[in-house]
Parts: C-alpha cells; sequence; structure tokens
C-alpha cells in the first residue's frame, strides 16, 4: 500500500480509489474488530495493567429519575476548575447552578496543598455567593468530584492519582489520593463539605443520561476523546474477586477505556496516514483506538490526505499544488471544518441531489443548480478555514474535499458502532452475527445508551452511521431497540448523580 504522505500518479482515478479502499471497512472486519473488543474486555475484566483498563467503579447501581436532593459537583480538567449545585426534582428533571474559577500556571505547578487549597476556596466561595438553594445550615453538602487525571480508583470516594498530564505538575501529588487531599483542604478551611465520590466523565454521562430516561447501561463519550462505561455483573468482575463489593455481587459500573483498545494496532485498519499520526503524536503506541475516532485527531487524518494531493506529482491533485499555513501546520486543521463541510453540503435543503465524485471529473454545466449551490458552500468553508482565496478553490476542489472528509467521519462513525455492539454482546443484550440464538436479556425492552461529545454532537447523522455497522454487527431488532440520547454534563450532573449513588450506597 503506497504512502499516502505523497502520491505518484499515472490516473487521478486511481490514487482516488486507493483512498476510498483504504478508509472502507468490510463486514469481516466490523466483525472480527468486535470479537477483539469482547476479548480484550474479558482480559481487562480478570486482570490489572492491560490497555483495555476496564476499571472498576465501585458504583454499584444507576438513578432511575425519582431521586430529590441538593448536591455539589467540582470539575477539575483543565485551565479552568467549575463548581456545580445540582437539585435533582425527583421528575427526571434537575436544576443546574454554576460558576467557572480560573487556575493559574503557579497553582497548577506549585505545591498540591496550594492547589487543593484553591479548590476548597473555590467550593467555598461559590456557596456563598452562587448556590441558589440555603446553604446556611450545619448539614454536610455531599460532592462528587470529576477528577479528569489518570488515577487508580480503589473505592468509590478514593483513588490515588498516578500521574499529571494537560500541563499540571503540582508537587507531593502523585501517588496520593484525590479525595483524600481535597476532603484535607475542606477541613482545614472548615467548611462543611465532604467529597463523597470520585468520577470519571463517563460514568457520569452514564448517570446523567439515567436519570434523565429512567436508566441507562451505557455511557459513551464521542468528542475530542473517547470513552465507555457500562453497567456489568460483578460476578465477570474476576480481579476484584475476594473484596467486599465482590462479595456484595450484583451489578458495578465498569469504566472501559476503551480508546487503549488495540494498541497493538493487530486489528485496526490502519492507513500510512494513521501511522504517521501516530508516530508523530505526543503518545505513539498509546490510545490507537482514540486515534482513529476522536475529535482530537480526526482533523489531523484529514490533512494528512489534503497535503498528500496537494504534493501528488506530476500533477498535484488538489488546490492546483497551492497551500496554507494552516494547512502545513501539524493538527492545524481541526475536526470542525470536517463537520463544517458536511453541513454546507447538506445545507437545510433536500438531499435528492448528488452526485459521483471526485471520480468522475466535475463538469461545471453538467450538474443541478443544487449541486453547484451546494459545492460552492463547502468552497466556502474551505476558504474561511483552510486560508486560501476562493479562486484557488475550484468546484472539483470543493467535492474532492467534502467526499475525504467524509471517508473520515464515516470511519469514525463505524469504529464507534463497534464499540457500542461490544457492549451489548458482552452484557447478553445481542448476539454477534453468524451465532447461534441464545435468550437476552431484557430481550423486550429499551437499550438506553447515554452519549456525550462534540463529535457525536455537531457532526451530521454521526449517530445514524454509528447504527450502519451497529444494525450490522447485532442485528434489526436489537439495534432498534437502542435508544441513544444525549446526556446532559457528565462531568456536573454525572458527579453530583455519582454523590447520591454514594449516599444510597451507604445507608
Amino acid at each position: 500500500m503506497a504512502s499516502t504522505t505523497a502520491f505518484s500518479h499515472h490516473s487521478p482515478q486511481a490514487v482516488y480509489e486507493q483512498i476510498n479502499a483504504q478508509f472502507q471497512l468490510s463486514n469481516a472486519q466490523l466483525v472480527d474488530l468486535t470479537r477483539t473488543f469482547l476479548q480484550e474486555f474479558k482480559l481487562g475484566l480478570e486482570n490489572y495493567g492491560h490497555d483495555m483498563a476496564m476499571i472498576p467503579t465501585f458504583v454499584t447501581g444507576v438513578p432511575n429519575g425519582t431521586e430529590k436532593g441538593t448536591f455539589l459537583a467540582l470539575d477539575l480538567g483543565g485551565t479552568n476548575l467549575r463548581v456545580c449545585e445540582v437539585i435533582l426534582n425527583g421528575d427526571k428533571t434537575f436544576s443546574l447552578h454554576q460558576q467557572k474559577y480560573k487556575v493559574t500556571e503557579a497553582l497548577k505547578t506549585g505545591e498540591a496543598t496550594a492547589l487543593f487549597d484553591y479548590l476548597a476556596d473555590s467550593v467555598d466561595a461559590f456557596l456563598t455567593t452562587e448556590a441558589a438553594s440555603d446553604t446556611n445550615t450545619n448539614s454536610v453538602i455531599p460532592l462528587g468530584l470529576t477528577f479528569s487525571f489518570p488515577v487508580e480508583q480503589t473505592a468509590l470516594d478514593s483513588g490515588k492519582i498516578l500521574t499529571w498530564t494537560k500541563g499540571f505538575s503540582a508537587r507531593n501529588a502523585i501517588g496520593n489520593d484525590v479525595v483524600r487531599l481535597l476532603q484535607d483542604a475542606f477541613d482545614r478551611k472548615q467548611i462543611n463539605v465532604k467529597c463523597v465520590a470520585l468520577v470519571n466523565d463517563t460514568v457520569g454521562a452514564l448517570l446523567s443520561r439515567a436519570y434523565q430516561c429512567g436508566g441507562c447501561i451505557l455511557g459513551a463519550i464521542f468528542g475530542t476523546g473517547t470513552n465507555g462505561a457500562y453497567v456489568e455483573d460483578v460476578a465477570k468482575i474476576k480481579k476484584i474477586a475476594g473484596s467486599a463489593a465482590a462479595s456484595k455481587g450484583g451489578y458495578m459500573v465498569v469504566n472501559t477505556e476503551w480508546g487503549g483498545f488495540n494498541n497493538s494496532r493487530s486489528h485496526l485498519p490502519s492507513t500510512p496516514t494513521d501511522n504517521s499520526l501516530d508516530r508523530l503524536s505526543i503518545n505513539p503506541q498509546y490510545q490507537a483506538f482514540e486515534k482513529f475516532i476522536s475529535g482530537m485527531y480526526l482533523g489531523e487524518i484529514a490533512r494528512g490526505i489534503i497535503t498528500a494531493l496537494i504534493d501528488s506529482s506530476p500533477k498535484p491533485l488538489l488546490f492546483s499544488g497551492q497551500s496554507t499555513p494552516v494547512i502545513n501546520k501539524h493538527y492545524g486543521i481541526d475536526t470542525s471544518f470536517i463537520s463544517a463541510v458536511e453541513s454546507a453540503w447538506l445545507g437545510g435543503d433536500t438531499r435528492s441531489d448528488t452526485i459521483d465524485l471526485p471520480f468522475t471529473e466535475l463538469d461545471n454545466n453538467a450538474h443541478s443548480a443544487g449541486v453547484k449551490a451546494r459545492l460552492t458552500a463547502v468552497r466556502g468553508t474551505i476558504v474561511k478555514d483552510l486560508g486560501l482565496k476562493e479562486d484557488q478553490v475550484s468546484l472539483k476542489d470543493a467535492a474532492i474535499i467534502r467526499w475525504l472528509c467524509g471517508l473520515v467521519a464515516r470511519r469514525a462513525a463505524h469504529l464507534s458502532g463497534v464499540a457500542v455492539a461490544a457492549v451489548l454482546i458482552q452484557t447478553g443484550r445481542a448476539v454477534p452475527p453468524g451465532e447461534n440464538h441464545q435468550e437476552l436479556k431484557d430481550a423486550a425492552e429499551k437499550i438506553l445508551v447515554g452519549v456525550d461529545g462534540s463529535l457525536i454532537e455537531n457532526y451530521p447523522g454521526f449517530e445514524a452511521i454509528l447504527r450502519e455497522s451497529l444494525r450490522y454487527l447485532v442485528g434489526k431488532d436489537a439495534e432498534g431497540r437502542v435508544e441513544i440520547g444525549m446526556a446532559k454534563d457528565g462531568s456536573g450532573v454525572g458527579a453530583a448523580l455519582c454523590a447520591l449513588q454514594a449516599l444510597k450506597q451507604k445507608s
């Protein structure tokens, strides 16, 4: 397979067909990937230290929408921290009040005590000036913490910090319990708040959706990154055998960390563009699955193909060989560009106008006014986002860009369907194609899935494409029972709901 870092060609059509073949997924590949997913699920549930970490969260139930109460959430994940007050109304609705607070570079890199004191001060300031409910009571206010850094969670309210990321390097934090660090800060300052739960944003998405629709078996993030958390039979989590949690049986939410699926790339459909992206990334040979489907990387994959077409010889196949600083810059093209291109092509009109591009030459006089208008809209997006001039972008260029962006996005959505299918099969709600029918769990009920993330929210038709691969892998009946809904604010509302669950489990 020729490298897509450059093309030497005698026929443009052959180049287009080569790219097209690289990014298509056959049914056989989808089945193989799903089976491999299930194998990695099993390995991660049985032992620690696998790429698919399958982290026990110690959350042993999900809300059903009838719960009431007021809970706090603290979300630390980057430049800002966010304090939220969530009031659960008991009818699947809630109200949310929130405030963001800036985390300075000095706090990120100073002593851990200074950072956690600031977190506590921010919660105190929120309670004093922002909270809607009466906080001037002697009652302890429960808080859920969303901590978006690597943690080895050992209980619902305990987790050891493994390393800092995202520019943080606070001293004397690694190896310590993040909940204890925060609670010590609350206690030092005599703030009447107790951190009762540590939550991952994917788990939060599951809990948030569960509250909104009365239950949920899978929470998934398809945004800048990707991950999934689902409700698993405790008996299958063999690596916690002998623990108090295992002795209670029942069910537990597992954080899969599926972004690390198949880090060896033995089954993932890597193209030369994917290999180049991985090699030049900050974490080569890690988070392989995430690099195929998450918003952080799709724009860069598209950029790799765009530059290869610009640099092709003996004749450029895009923009007459012209480029811009945006196109030339590593990660210069954001995934939002892919969404904008598709939105421009679809517009608000009917989709009846179609065109077989770029495999045939575009004759400006041979196509309907509708097609020309839509390609003109795509050209406008290219000019705006890539920094080219309008006379540097032909309608054929616009058609090629729309096509290749669609290839990248469709592959991402189809692979996302593989992850969802694996969870349905793992939990006994579906069987893979070609296998004997077996009695399914909750066969007559809807399968509720909560999702969050900019990709599934903003890319037109992402869910519909995801369902194409899901339908093939688990059959029309199972796919038809899947209800996918946006989970509102998993890192805020979900953390508050995790605090609620922590109180339930202790009662």
